[in-house]
């Protein structure tokens, strides 16, 4: 088994931090192998961000995604550029209010108003990477809710523990709504 993960979007939005988080959980208690990579655009924040993870239950020879089983789309200039790498069976994740156009394919698409929910139910948009996870975590099966808030209150400052634990089960719950 290989699962290929990509989450993009824009410098800034939390994809790098939020792909550590993901690839350590997984680590830690999927037993499986992960590698986690990132790329910033040039601009830094703003530009094209993304982080990619790599998961599988054998030693991982080639660190680098190839044929992407989810993506995460939260940009359209990412949804563009990484959709091409996407499986045919694959799992397209957007926010609908970001990225206007879709690809077409065989692929399953959920459309999340990611940015929003953050801004509407935590009153800042930069808890839009944790709600993208709890919402992956659901969709996807690859980690549980569990593991995965246990392994973002580790990577979190203190003072913003309760946000980030209600973010990732906001995610989580809209991540299982949009499969039903």
């Amino acid at each position: 088994m290989r699962f290929e993960i990509c989450l993009s979007g824009h410098g800034g939005q939390g994809m790098v931090l939020g792909g550590k988080i993901l690839a350590e959980a997984i680590a830690l208690y999927q037993d499986k192998h992960v590698v986690q990579t990132q790329s910033y655009g040039p601009e830094a924040r703003g530009g094209a961000s993304r982080s990619e993870i790599v998961v599988s239950d054998e030693e991982i020879d080639y660190p680098k995604v190839t044929q992407l089983n989810l993506l995460l789309a939260l940009s359209q200039e990412s949804c563009d550029k990484y959709s091409v790498n996407l499986e045919s069976d694959g799992i397209l994740i957007i926010d609908p209010l970001e990225v206007k156009s879709t690809p077409k394919g065989n692929f399953k698409v959920y459309s999340i108003p990611i940015i929003q929910l953050a801004k509407n139910e935590l009153g800042k948009t930069l808890f839009a990477n944790i709600i993208a996870l709890g919402a992956i975590a659901a969709i996807s099966g690859i980690v549980n809710q569990e593991e995965l808030t246990r392994t973002v209150l580790k990577h979190v400052p203190e003072k913003t523990k309760e946000d980030n634990q209600k973010a990732l089960e906001l995610g989580y719950r809209t991540g299982q709504t949009a499969i039903k």
